[in-house]
């Protein structure tokens, strides 16, 4: 007893008394003091006089809860009140009161008093039974187990030095056969011990076979056999998974599949079933390599702890650096033999027809397990790579014809109506493009079934930092869609009711203009105020040609335009989860601009008119551009044009037919200024892609190959910066049409110009002329009640129309038989009328071709040789406005000869045109 009083000293435990004396009384309860019990006990109770009391209590008392015992007692009383019969029953009622309460508070103490020593009791037996009973046993076990292992290796000693020195003895030959039988089923038992840590690994299951395996002098060989397992726990963890599914969704009891391999099994896979097999798949990979890291961890670990100054056997030393290499070594095979599983998964399946939010997750889960063998052993995992490439190409160019298809039809049922959006709307707001605000995904997929994600302070450790003890950098669950909270839509186009009310006010008003613009301009430089402040006639012309919806000047846009841009989105999203195929993915996505492009073009601006106009409404630039769109993605062949001039049928599975504007969209109606509504949404929203495209370029660039950048820049280049020169052709069409240009030639005709008296008062045809023009003004104003007119858009409708007006002036001019100086100063006149009062219309500045008109007019009174130097110098001018110049200067300031001089000098002009 002694000795084990000793033994509990030295381990830092107590006696019973010492732990019953540390005991607290429970909380919440106060045992009574022994003078309170003591006084407890000896107060008087006579049992006999409080049972009458008791017993004298109406047996109304005890029936029910719901008994008045004051309406009772109200109702007992006599009609005639005496006071001194009252108080004595009321000294009664009192008396029973008092001896039932202090029964009751009897009771109540005694059970608190019960209830304390009872809790006390089995807490100080608790203690006792931990801190010496088991104590005291647990040391006797081991004392015991001691003992026997001492007499044990007595015994193993000697049979060693028995059979070394009988072996010559036929039953010590025996002995020694069936000890080493015994040994190998030991190692057997090892061997399966061993393999127990390939899928989970626990540190003192493998630290006891490692003491094993040392003292039979077997570390290498337990290495050896470690690699051998993981080999084979790969093998065996994928076929398990892979056969559970098959099985599963085969729903038949059949056992073909048991006896096929692997890659065939891989084939059977449904499609159902292809991302929780691939993720459980991952699951029990990860599981295996974070056993294998983890052995790795326990070696490293081990050597440091046996790291000692005493000198190390050559054998130790030998067995440390084996291990070492063989660990090391094992990183790579093991993940190699990880790949080619995971490989032979990805490729056992077509995922042509699977839904891009399925596929997103697809890449998502090999993306994060090619990071985790970037992590186990420094790969760049060229194999899954590879495969997975292959998978994505395919399934790309299938998703991209059918999303080109999709968009032919979105555009042929396009009415080309305002997709209202909010003022401050940006890509950004999407959900396809949170992606771009991250440093490092599991990336978004649209169905939001990512991979788990970590925060910010656990993205600094790695994978295997992060999940050492427990979860799994594969597990899955659904988050709460972005599409759900996302925003990016006014109601009816507008921000509040007031803005609403406010795009209907006069353009007259100065109401909208700031307070800083109505001030005097101070300049900023010297910090001097003019003496002529800026007029509010100036104010109000600077508004003119802005024809604005709102003040909000919220981004004009369609729901195609917005579909495209979140097409984009998701291309970016694949683009980012797998950089191989960056270059693949771009392409495709110069393809949705290109033929959004072409559509817009095909759809508004063409017409053969166009050379004819001498404007140089298309440059070189673009038609370069929309010829490579209409050769490159363009059927031509499934419209019936060119028939047969077009390459094979291979090539044109690459392209898209041309598309056709809606039945619901009409461009001839000149009270809708030939759809101006509906150029201006589609043009602008053409723009408005083209500046989204700009934003992301940085990004795209980034991602393309170094030696694929050229496409990229060219793309920008050639492409994206030409979408608002198509503003030119488009709005040229209305220009051409919202002005009745004809009428005004016939009216010009019919102006006598060879007058002998200088005129004061213009022509009337101006008048009409201007009139036109305050029509168009005004129906600009009702087109923008409906639809934004961005100033740009205005701009070119002006100049579009005043250069049309300026050329017909010319023109008619030109059609003049004869012409006296006096006419000329009627034409002067004319146009400096008729420039004065479209000055007042527009705030367009310069006036466009004014130098056209004045200079024609000018060009009269020119001499023979400056006649002659302004037609080489002035090619701007038709053949026949030139020769109108010198035939109607013909007698008086021009002879015959010098006719004919100046007509041949103005065929040898037009001579290499022909």
């Amino acid at each position: 007893m002694q000795k084990i009083k000793s033994l509990m000293t030295r381990q830092g435990l107590k006696s019973p008394q010492e732990s019953m004396a540390d005991l607290s009384p429970v909380e919440n309860l106060r045992i009574p003091s022994k003078e309170e019990l003591r006084e407890l006990r000896e107060q008087p109770i006579d049992p006999l006089a409080e049972q009458e009391i008791i017993d004298s209590i109406e047996e109304i008392y005890f029936s029910n809860d719901s008994f008045d015992m004051v309406q009772h007692e109200l109702e007992k009383l006599p009609p005639e009140l005496n006071l001194k019969e009252l108080e004595e029953y009321r000294d009664k009622l009192k008396r029973q009161q008092a001896a039932e309460l202090e029964r009751v508070t009897a009771l109540q103490t005694n059970l608190q008093l019960a209830a304390v020593i009872c809790t006390n009791a089995r807490r100080q037996l608790s203690v006792a039974k931990e801190g010496f009973t088991e104590a005291s046993l647990g040391l006797l076990a081991n004392q015991r187990r001691r003992q026997l292992l001492t007499v044990k290796c007595v015994f193993f000693f000697f049979i060693t030095s028995l059979l070394l020195t009988f072996k010559h003895y036929s039953c010590i030959s025996e002995l020694n056969s069936k000890l080493q039988d015994t040994l190998e089923q030991i190692e057997e038992q090892l061997d399966v011990a061993l393999s127990k840590t390939c899928k989970h690994f626990d540190v003192s299951h493998y630290t006891k076979v490692q003491m094993a395996y040392t003292l039979l002098g077997k570390t290498q060989t337990a290495m050896d056999q470690l690699h051998m397992h993981f080999t084979q726990a790969i093998h065996n963890t994928v076929f398990q998974v892979v056969l559970g599914y098959v099985e599963l969704c085969a729903g038949n009891a059949d056992t073909k599949f048991q006896k096929m391999q692997y890659k065939d099994l891989c084939t059977h896979i449904t499609l159902d079933s292809y991302i929780p097999c691939l993720t459980d798949l991952c699951k029990a990979l990860w599981e295996v390599m974070l056993s294998y890291h983890r052995t790795m961890q326990w070696h490293e670990k081990h050597d440091k702890q046996e790291s000692t100054p005493i000198p190390e056997s050559d054998e130790l030393l030998v067995d440390r650096s084996y291990v070492k290499k063989k660990l090391e070594h094992g990183l790579t095979r093991i993940w190699q033999d990880v790949q080619l599983k995971v490989k032979a998964y990805i490729l056992g399946t077509d995922m042509s027809n699977f839904k891009y939010d399925d596929f997103i997750v697809v890449l998502d889960v090999i993306s994060r397990l090619m990071q985790v063998g970037e992590e186990f052993c420094g790969s760049k995992s060229e194999v899954l790579q590879e495969s997975i490439k292959r998978q994505s190409i395919n399934y790309f160019k299938n998703y991209h014809r059918a999303r080109l298809e999709e968009l032919r039809m979105f555009l042929e049922n396009e009415t080309w109506e305002l997709c209202p959006v909010k003022s401050n709307f940006n890509i950004a707001q999407l959900h396809e493009f949170k992606f771009m605000g991250q440093c490092r995904s599991p990336s978004v997929s649209p169905s939001r079934q990512t991979v788990t994600s970590t925060s910010p302070a656990q993205e600094e450790l790695s994978l295997f930092q992060q999940y050492i003890q427990e979860g799994n950098p594969f597990e899955m669950h659904i988050e709460h869609k972005d599409e759900e909270t996302e925003d990016v839509l006014a109601s009816n186009g507008y921000e509040s009711d007031e803005l609403e009310k406010s795009v209907y006010q006069d353009y007259d008003s100065d109401s909208d203009v700031p307070e800083e613009l109505k001030q005097d301009y101070v300049d900023e430089q010297t910090g001097d105020v003019p003496v002529k402040s800026v007029s509010r006639e100036t104010i109000r012309s600077r508004k003119k040609s802005d024809y604005n919806l709102s003040k909000s000047n919220a981004p004009i846009l369609t729901n195609t335009t917005l579909n495209v841009i979140r097409l984009v989105g998701k291309y970016m999203q694949m683009m980012n989860i797998l950089k191989p195929i960056a270059f693949d993915v771009i392409h495709c996505v110069s393809q949705l601009f290109d033929y959004y492009l072409y559509a817009v073009y095909t759809f508004f601006g063409r017409n053969d008119m166009y050379e004819s106009s001498g404007l140089g409404l298309i440059s070189s630039r673009l038609r370069t551009t929309l010829n490579r769109i209409q050769e490159s993605l363009i059927d031509m062949e499934a419209v019936g044009e060119n028939v047969g001039v077009h390459g094979p049928t291979e090539d044109r599975k690459e392209k898209v037919p041309s598309p056709h504007l809606s039945q619901l969209v009409v461009l001839t109606n000149s009270g809708t200024l030939y759809g101006l509504a509906q150029r201006v949404v589609a043009t602008e929203s053409l723009v408005f892609l083209a500046e989204q495209f700009e934003s992301l370029q940085s990004h795209l660039d980034t991602m393309m190959p170094a030696a694929k950048k050229p496409f990229l820049q060219q793309f920008y280049s050639q492409t994206v910066s030409t979408a608002s020169e198509l503003r030119k052709p488009i709005y040229w069409i209305v220009a051409a049409k919202a002005i009745d240009y004809e009428q005004m030639l016939l009216m010009m005709a019919g102006v006598k110009w060879d007058i002998r008296e200088i005129m004061s008062q213009h022509n009337v045809y101006v008048d009409v002329l201007l009139k036109e023009f305050e029509q168009f003004n005004t129906r600009l104003g009702d087109v923008s009640r409906h639809v934004r007119i961005p100033l740009p858009v205005s701009n070119v409708l002006w100049e579009h129309c005043i250069r049309l007006a300026n050329r017909t002036l010319v023109e008619g001019y030109a059609n003049v038989k004869k012409c006296s100086n006096e006419g000329r100063a009627l034409m002067q006149l004319d146009f400096q009328q008729f420039l004065m009062k479209l000055e007042k219309l527009t705030d367009l500045r310069p006036i466009p071709d004014k130098e056209f008109v004045e200079t024609y007019i000018k060009a009269y009174y020119l001499t023979e040789n400056d006649m002659e130097q302004f037609i080489k110098n002035h090619r701007e001018y038709s053949m026949k406005q030139l020769a109108n110049l010198v035939n109607v200067c013909l007698g008086s300031h021009i002879n015959k000869k010098a006719r004919q001089k100046l007509l041949a000098a103005i065929d040898d002009i037009d001579r290499p045109k022909r």
